[in-house]
Protein backbone atom coordinates (compact mmCIF):
# COMPACT_ATOMS: atom_id res chain seq x y z
CA UNK A 1 0.00 0.00 0.00
CA UNK A 2 1.21 3.68 -0.90
CA UNK A 3 0.79 6.24 1.75
CA UNK A 4 1.46 10.16 1.53
CA UNK A 5 2.25 11.12 4.86
CA UNK A 6 1.97 14.99 5.67
CA UNK A 7 1.29 17.09 8.49
CA UNK A 8 1.11 20.57 9.72
CA UNK A 9 -0.46 22.14 7.33
CA UNK A 10 -1.22 25.26 9.85
CA UNK A 11 -4.11 26.73 7.26
CA UNK A 12 -4.17 30.32 7.89
CA UNK A 13 -0.88 31.36 9.44
CA UNK A 14 1.18 34.11 7.83
CA UNK A 15 5.01 34.33 8.01
CA UNK A 16 5.96 37.65 10.00
CA UNK A 17 2.94 39.56 8.66
CA UNK A 18 3.42 37.83 5.39
CA UNK A 19 -0.33 36.07 3.81
CA UNK A 20 0.77 32.56 3.03
CA UNK A 21 -3.15 31.81 1.96
CA UNK A 22 -1.74 31.65 -1.76
CA UNK A 23 1.56 29.55 -0.68
CA UNK A 24 -0.83 26.96 0.99
CA UNK A 25 -3.02 26.78 -1.41
CA UNK A 26 -0.06 25.76 -3.94
CA UNK A 27 1.06 23.19 -1.61
CA UNK A 28 -2.82 21.52 -1.91
CA UNK A 29 -2.36 21.80 -5.38
CA UNK A 30 1.18 19.96 -4.82
CA UNK A 31 -0.48 17.58 -2.63
CA UNK A 32 -3.41 16.37 -5.52
CA UNK A 33 -0.68 15.78 -8.26
CA UNK A 34 1.61 13.55 -6.21
CA UNK A 35 -1.08 12.09 -4.91
CA UNK A 36 -2.46 11.25 -8.78
CA UNK A 37 0.95 11.29 -10.06
CA UNK A 38 2.33 8.68 -8.00
CA UNK A 39 -0.33 6.97 -7.53
CA UNK A 40 -0.77 6.86 -3.80
CA UNK A 41 -3.68 4.98 -1.84
CA UNK A 42 -3.92 6.87 1.20
CA UNK A 43 -3.15 10.21 2.36
CA UNK A 44 -2.32 10.46 6.44
CA UNK A 45 -2.66 14.01 7.79
CA UNK A 46 -0.68 14.14 11.49
CA UNK A 47 -2.48 17.10 13.16
CA UNK A 48 -2.55 20.97 13.21
CA UNK A 49 -4.22 21.32 9.68
CA UNK A 50 -5.39 24.91 11.17
CA UNK A 51 -3.35 27.24 12.91
CA UNK A 52 -5.81 28.28 15.56
CA UNK A 53 -8.81 26.96 16.98
CA UNK A 54 -10.94 29.30 15.30
CA UNK A 55 -9.32 29.53 12.07
CA UNK A 56 -10.15 32.53 9.66
CA UNK A 57 -12.40 32.52 6.84
CA UNK A 58 -9.75 31.93 4.65
CA UNK A 59 -8.59 28.80 5.55
CA UNK A 60 -11.43 27.33 6.50
CA UNK A 61 -12.42 27.81 2.60
CA UNK A 62 -8.88 26.24 1.76
CA UNK A 63 -9.58 23.25 3.78
CA UNK A 64 -12.80 22.57 2.14
CA UNK A 65 -11.02 23.12 -1.20
CA UNK A 66 -8.45 20.73 -0.11
CA UNK A 67 -10.85 17.89 0.90
CA UNK A 68 -12.80 18.21 -2.44
CA UNK A 69 -10.10 17.97 -3.99
CA UNK A 70 -8.91 14.78 -2.00
CA UNK A 71 -12.40 13.60 -2.11
CA UNK A 72 -12.31 14.16 -6.18
CA UNK A 73 -9.02 11.55 -6.15
CA UNK A 74 -11.45 8.92 -4.65
CA UNK A 75 -8.01 8.24 -2.75
CA UNK A 76 -9.33 7.97 1.21
CA UNK A 77 -7.75 10.36 3.49
CA UNK A 78 -7.19 9.62 7.06
CA UNK A 79 -6.73 13.01 9.39
CA UNK A 80 -6.33 13.79 13.27
CA UNK A 81 -6.26 17.14 14.32
CA UNK A 82 -3.44 18.45 16.73
CA UNK A 83 -2.60 21.01 19.71
CA UNK A 84 -3.10 24.07 17.12
CA UNK A 85 -6.56 22.88 15.93
CA UNK A 86 -9.99 23.14 17.92
CA UNK A 87 -10.49 18.65 17.86
CA UNK A 88 -14.43 19.49 17.98
CA UNK A 89 -14.47 22.27 15.50
CA UNK A 90 -12.52 20.24 13.23
CA UNK A 91 -14.22 17.28 13.38
CA UNK A 92 -18.11 18.36 12.78
CA UNK A 93 -19.34 15.84 10.52
CA UNK A 94 -16.98 13.67 10.51
CA UNK A 95 -19.50 11.09 9.89
CA UNK A 96 -20.82 12.72 7.15
CA UNK A 97 -17.19 13.28 5.47
CA UNK A 98 -16.55 9.46 6.36
CA UNK A 99 -18.78 8.89 3.48
CA UNK A 100 -16.86 10.33 0.85
CA UNK A 101 -13.40 8.49 1.96
CA UNK A 102 -12.25 11.76 3.85
CA UNK A 103 -12.11 10.64 8.18
CA UNK A 104 -11.20 12.93 10.50
CA UNK A 105 -10.00 11.38 13.81
CA UNK A 106 -10.36 14.11 16.78
CA UNK A 107 -11.97 12.28 19.62
CA UNK A 108 -9.70 10.42 21.91
CA UNK A 109 -12.49 7.79 22.93
CA UNK A 110 -11.66 6.36 19.52
CA UNK A 111 -8.11 5.77 19.55
CA UNK A 112 -8.65 2.06 19.18
CA UNK A 113 -11.01 2.14 16.47
CA UNK A 114 -9.24 2.28 12.89
CA UNK A 115 -9.92 2.92 9.46
CA UNK A 116 -9.38 -0.37 7.82
CA UNK A 117 -8.34 -0.74 4.12
CA UNK A 118 -7.15 -3.36 1.80
CA UNK A 119 -4.42 -4.02 -0.59
CA UNK A 120 -3.61 -7.15 -2.35
CA UNK A 121 -1.82 -8.55 0.67
CA UNK A 122 -4.61 -7.76 3.14
CA UNK A 123 -5.91 -5.37 5.99
CA UNK A 124 -4.34 -2.16 6.87
CA UNK A 125 -5.81 -0.49 10.55
CA UNK A 126 -4.75 3.24 10.38
CA UNK A 127 -5.53 3.84 13.88
CA UNK A 128 -5.83 8.35 14.36
CA UNK A 129 -4.63 9.51 17.80
CA UNK A 130 -5.73 13.05 17.99
CA UNK A 131 -3.41 15.98 20.01
CA UNK A 132 -3.95 14.35 23.40
CA UNK A 133 -4.00 17.17 26.23
CA UNK A 134 -2.48 15.32 29.24
CA UNK A 135 -5.14 16.78 31.84
CA UNK A 136 -7.83 16.59 29.83
CA UNK A 137 -8.07 13.25 28.88
CA UNK A 138 -6.10 11.48 31.39
CA UNK A 139 -9.58 10.09 32.78
CA UNK A 140 -11.39 9.11 30.29
CA UNK A 141 -8.38 6.94 29.02
CA UNK A 142 -7.34 5.58 32.06
CA UNK A 143 -3.68 6.78 32.09
CA UNK A 144 -1.75 6.68 35.56
CA UNK A 145 -0.75 10.12 35.45
CA UNK A 146 -1.55 13.43 33.54
CA UNK A 147 1.82 13.45 31.32
CA UNK A 148 2.20 12.54 27.92
CA UNK A 149 3.82 9.61 27.83
CA UNK A 150 1.04 8.02 29.91
CA UNK A 151 -1.85 9.53 27.73
CA UNK A 152 0.34 8.54 24.95
CA UNK A 153 0.78 4.85 26.53
CA UNK A 154 -2.84 4.11 27.48
CA UNK A 155 -3.80 5.38 24.08
CA UNK A 156 -1.74 2.72 22.29
CA UNK A 157 -2.65 -0.06 24.73
CA UNK A 158 -5.66 0.44 23.24
CA UNK A 159 -4.50 0.15 19.91
CA UNK A 160 -2.42 -2.85 20.26
CA UNK A 161 -5.33 -4.49 22.03
CA UNK A 162 -7.61 -3.97 18.60
CA UNK A 163 -4.97 -5.29 16.32
CA UNK A 164 -4.34 -8.29 18.72
CA UNK A 165 -7.80 -8.86 17.97
CA UNK A 166 -8.26 -8.53 14.07
CA UNK A 167 -6.77 -11.34 11.46
CA UNK A 168 -3.40 -12.82 11.57
CA UNK A 169 -0.96 -10.73 9.26
CA UNK A 170 -2.94 -7.29 9.43
CA UNK A 171 -0.59 -4.14 9.07
CA UNK A 172 -0.82 -1.05 11.14
CA UNK A 173 -0.05 2.56 10.92
CA UNK A 174 -0.88 5.20 14.18
CA UNK A 175 -1.25 9.01 13.43
CA UNK A 176 -0.44 10.69 16.31
CA UNK A 177 1.03 14.12 17.01
CA UNK A 178 3.27 14.68 20.15
CA UNK A 179 7.06 15.73 21.09
CA UNK A 180 8.96 12.62 20.29
CA UNK A 181 12.57 12.50 22.24
CA UNK A 182 15.20 12.23 19.54
CA UNK A 183 13.31 14.96 17.44
CA UNK A 184 14.71 18.39 16.66
CA UNK A 185 11.94 21.87 17.65
CA UNK A 186 11.94 24.69 16.04
CA UNK A 187 10.88 28.30 16.88
CA UNK A 188 7.40 28.02 15.31
CA UNK A 189 5.90 25.15 17.33
CA UNK A 190 3.69 25.57 20.65
CA UNK A 191 4.98 24.35 23.44
CA UNK A 192 3.33 21.45 24.90
CA UNK A 193 5.19 21.07 28.17
CA UNK A 194 3.44 19.14 30.86
CA UNK A 195 5.19 19.30 34.47
CA UNK A 196 8.52 20.37 32.95
CA UNK A 197 8.59 17.36 30.56
CA UNK A 198 7.55 18.06 26.65
CA UNK A 199 9.03 14.75 25.52
CA UNK A 200 7.97 10.72 24.88
CA UNK A 201 9.81 8.37 23.97
CA UNK A 202 9.49 6.60 20.61
CA UNK A 203 9.29 3.34 22.07
CA UNK A 204 5.89 4.23 22.90
CA UNK A 205 4.73 3.28 19.23
CA UNK A 206 6.15 -0.50 19.26
CA UNK A 207 4.09 -2.90 18.10
CA UNK A 208 2.98 -0.96 14.86
CA UNK A 209 4.28 -0.99 11.74
CA UNK A 210 4.57 2.76 11.00
CA UNK A 211 4.09 5.93 13.44
CA UNK A 212 3.13 8.89 11.23
CA UNK A 213 4.24 12.02 13.06
CA UNK A 214 3.16 15.64 13.78
CA UNK A 215 4.05 18.58 15.22
CA UNK A 216 7.77 19.53 14.68
CA UNK A 217 8.19 21.36 11.76
CA UNK A 218 11.62 19.38 10.22
CA UNK A 219 11.31 16.48 8.20
CA UNK A 220 13.27 14.30 10.41
CA UNK A 221 13.62 9.81 11.25
CA UNK A 222 13.33 9.40 14.88
CA UNK A 223 13.52 5.05 13.62
CA UNK A 224 12.66 3.86 10.85
CA UNK A 225 9.09 3.12 11.93
CA UNK A 226 8.90 6.51 13.64
CA UNK A 227 8.65 9.75 11.56
CA UNK A 228 8.11 13.68 11.13
CA UNK A 229 6.84 14.66 7.43
CA UNK A 230 7.30 18.10 9.20
CA UNK A 231 5.40 21.22 8.12
CA UNK A 232 5.36 21.62 4.26
CA UNK A 233 6.02 25.79 4.64
CA UNK A 234 8.77 27.46 6.95
CA UNK A 235 6.73 29.59 9.64
CA UNK A 236 9.76 30.74 11.68
CA UNK A 237 13.54 31.64 10.40
CA UNK A 238 14.20 28.75 12.64
CA UNK A 239 13.22 26.42 9.48
CA UNK A 240 15.52 28.59 6.72
CA UNK A 241 17.59 25.08 6.11
CA UNK A 242 14.95 22.52 6.40
CA UNK A 243 13.72 20.81 3.37
CA UNK A 244 10.58 21.02 3.24
CA UNK A 245 8.91 17.62 2.13
CA UNK A 246 5.97 14.92 2.45
CA UNK A 247 6.87 11.04 3.17
CA UNK A 248 6.34 8.50 0.14
CA UNK A 249 5.77 5.41 1.76
CA UNK A 250 5.56 1.50 0.27
CA UNK A 251 4.05 -0.41 3.21
CA UNK A 252 4.50 -3.51 2.00
CA UNK A 253 3.78 -7.35 3.00
CA UNK A 254 4.40 -8.66 6.37
CA UNK A 255 4.84 -4.78 7.33
CA UNK A 256 8.17 -4.41 4.82
CA UNK A 257 8.49 -0.57 4.52
CA UNK A 258 10.49 1.52 2.23
CA UNK A 259 10.20 5.62 2.25
CA UNK A 260 11.26 8.67 0.07
CA UNK A 261 10.84 11.84 0.34
CA UNK A 262 8.82 14.33 -1.92
CA UNK A 263 9.84 17.96 -2.02
CA UNK A 264 7.47 20.64 -1.38
CA UNK A 265 7.45 24.01 -3.70
CA UNK A 266 9.09 27.00 -2.06
CA UNK A 267 7.57 30.14 -2.14
CA UNK A 268 10.87 32.27 -1.67
CA UNK A 269 14.04 30.94 -0.08
CA UNK A 270 14.80 32.02 3.74
CA UNK A 271 18.37 33.64 4.58
CA UNK A 272 19.31 34.88 7.88
CA UNK A 273 22.18 37.27 7.75
CA UNK A 274 24.34 38.55 10.92
CA UNK A 275 26.94 41.68 10.91
CA UNK A 276 27.29 45.17 11.07
CA UNK A 277 24.91 47.42 9.20
CA UNK A 278 27.44 48.84 6.95
CA UNK A 279 28.91 45.16 6.45
CA UNK A 280 25.28 43.74 5.16
CA UNK A 281 24.44 46.40 2.65
CA UNK A 282 28.48 46.16 1.54
CA UNK A 283 29.36 41.88 1.45
CA UNK A 284 28.95 40.87 -1.85
CA UNK A 285 28.30 37.21 -0.94
CA UNK A 286 25.19 38.04 0.46
CA UNK A 287 23.91 39.26 -3.12
CA UNK A 288 22.13 35.41 -3.07
CA UNK A 289 19.58 36.42 -0.25
CA UNK A 290 18.50 39.44 -2.17
CA UNK A 291 15.13 37.74 -3.36
CA UNK A 292 14.52 36.03 -0.30
CA UNK A 293 12.97 36.46 3.36
CA UNK A 294 15.70 37.86 5.23
CA UNK A 295 15.93 37.79 8.67
CA UNK A 296 18.86 40.52 9.82
CA UNK A 297 21.12 40.37 12.87
CA UNK A 298 22.66 43.79 13.76
CA UNK A 299 25.61 43.61 15.88
CA UNK A 300 26.10 47.53 15.78
CA UNK A 301 27.24 48.58 19.24
CA UNK A 302 24.96 50.98 18.81
CA UNK A 303 21.02 50.93 16.83
CA UNK A 304 21.92 52.47 13.27
CA UNK A 305 19.63 54.96 12.03
CA UNK A 306 16.25 53.50 10.34
CA UNK A 307 18.18 50.25 9.68
CA UNK A 308 15.00 48.37 8.13
CA UNK A 309 14.64 50.74 5.57
CA UNK A 310 18.14 50.77 4.83
CA UNK A 311 18.06 46.86 4.41
CA UNK A 312 15.46 46.85 2.60
CA UNK A 313 17.06 49.13 -0.09
CA UNK A 314 19.16 46.10 -0.79
CA UNK A 315 17.23 43.45 0.55
CA UNK A 316 13.26 44.01 -0.30
CA UNK A 317 11.86 41.44 1.44
CA UNK A 318 13.94 41.43 4.57
CA UNK A 319 11.00 40.75 7.27
CA UNK A 320 12.52 40.82 10.84
CA UNK A 321 15.26 42.95 12.49
CA UNK A 322 17.14 41.41 15.67
CA UNK A 323 19.20 43.98 17.29
CA UNK A 324 22.38 41.67 19.04
CA UNK A 325 25.18 44.71 19.73
CA UNK A 326 28.38 43.27 20.39
CA UNK A 327 29.44 43.59 24.06
CA UNK A 328 32.66 42.89 26.22
CA UNK A 329 32.69 40.00 27.65
CA UNK A 330 32.21 41.62 31.62
CA UNK A 331 29.05 43.60 29.93
CA UNK A 332 26.42 42.43 32.28
CA UNK A 333 23.82 42.89 30.03
CA UNK A 334 25.76 40.26 27.72
CA UNK A 335 25.87 37.74 30.54
CA UNK A 336 22.49 37.60 31.06
CA UNK A 337 21.95 36.86 27.43
CA UNK A 338 24.03 33.77 27.41
CA UNK A 339 22.25 32.37 30.63
CA UNK A 340 18.96 33.14 29.06
CA UNK A 341 20.04 31.83 25.41
CA UNK A 342 18.03 27.78 25.21
CA UNK A 343 16.52 27.88 28.67
CA UNK A 344 13.07 26.70 29.45
CA UNK A 345 10.14 28.39 31.15
CA UNK A 346 10.99 26.61 34.36
CA UNK A 347 14.31 27.28 34.49
CA UNK A 348 14.26 30.80 33.90
CA UNK A 349 11.46 30.66 36.54
CA UNK A 350 13.76 28.90 38.83
CA UNK A 351 16.47 31.11 38.03
CA UNK A 352 14.52 34.26 39.10
CA UNK A 353 14.01 32.62 42.69
CA UNK A 354 17.62 31.96 43.23
CA UNK A 355 18.53 35.47 42.35
CA UNK A 356 16.05 37.11 44.47
CA UNK A 357 17.43 34.95 47.39
CA UNK A 358 20.53 35.72 46.69
CA UNK A 359 21.45 32.44 45.30
CA UNK A 360 19.43 29.89 47.48
CA UNK A 361 18.17 27.99 44.67
CA UNK A 362 14.44 26.67 44.42
CA UNK A 363 13.87 23.37 46.57
CA UNK A 364 11.92 20.34 45.19
CA UNK A 365 8.87 21.32 46.89
CA UNK A 366 9.05 24.88 45.18
CA UNK A 367 9.97 23.46 42.17
CA UNK A 368 6.87 21.61 41.93
CA UNK A 369 4.85 24.50 42.67
CA UNK A 370 6.74 26.30 39.64
CA UNK A 371 5.85 23.22 37.49
CA UNK A 372 2.25 23.16 38.33
CA UNK A 373 1.75 27.26 37.85
CA UNK A 374 3.27 26.97 34.38
CA UNK A 375 1.23 23.76 33.41
CA UNK A 376 -1.83 25.87 34.94
CA UNK A 377 -1.18 28.56 32.51
CA UNK A 378 -0.35 26.32 29.88
CA UNK A 379 -3.71 24.16 30.32
CA UNK A 380 -5.83 27.56 30.71
CA UNK A 381 -4.87 28.45 27.19
CA UNK A 382 -5.69 25.05 25.53
CA UNK A 383 -9.40 25.52 27.68
CA UNK A 384 -9.77 28.78 26.27
CA UNK A 385 -9.35 27.67 22.87
CA UNK A 386 -11.52 25.04 23.14
CA UNK A 387 -14.01 27.37 24.70
CA UNK A 388 -13.82 29.77 22.20
CA UNK A 389 -14.07 26.92 19.44
CA UNK A 390 -17.04 25.59 20.68
CA UNK A 391 -18.79 29.31 21.16
CA UNK A 392 -16.96 31.45 18.60
CA UNK A 393 -19.21 33.44 16.15
CA UNK A 394 -18.69 34.22 12.54
CA UNK A 395 -17.59 37.79 13.30
CA UNK A 396 -15.01 36.45 15.91
CA UNK A 397 -13.34 34.21 13.94
CA UNK A 398 -13.16 37.12 11.20
CA UNK A 399 -11.66 39.63 14.38
CA UNK A 400 -8.76 37.01 15.08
Amino acid sequence: MRILHTSDWHLGRSFHRVNLLDAQRAFIGHLVRTVREQRVDVVLVAGDVHDRAVPPLGAVALFDEALHRLADLGVPTVMISGNHDSARRLGVGAGLIDRAGIHLRTDPAGVGTPVVLSDAHGDVAFYGLPYLEPALVREELGAERATHTDVLAAAMDRVRADLAARPAGTRSVVLAHAFVTGGTASDSERDITVGGVAQVPAGVFDGVDYAALGHLHGCQTITERVRYSGSPLAYSFSEADHRKSMWLLDLGPGGGLTAERVDCPVPRPLARIRGRLDDLLRDPALARHEDAWVEATLTDPHRPDEPMARLAERFPHVLSLVLDPERPPQDPLASYARRLRDRSDQEIAEDFVAHVRGGLAADDRERAVLTAALDHVRLGESETSAAGAAGGTTEEAGAR
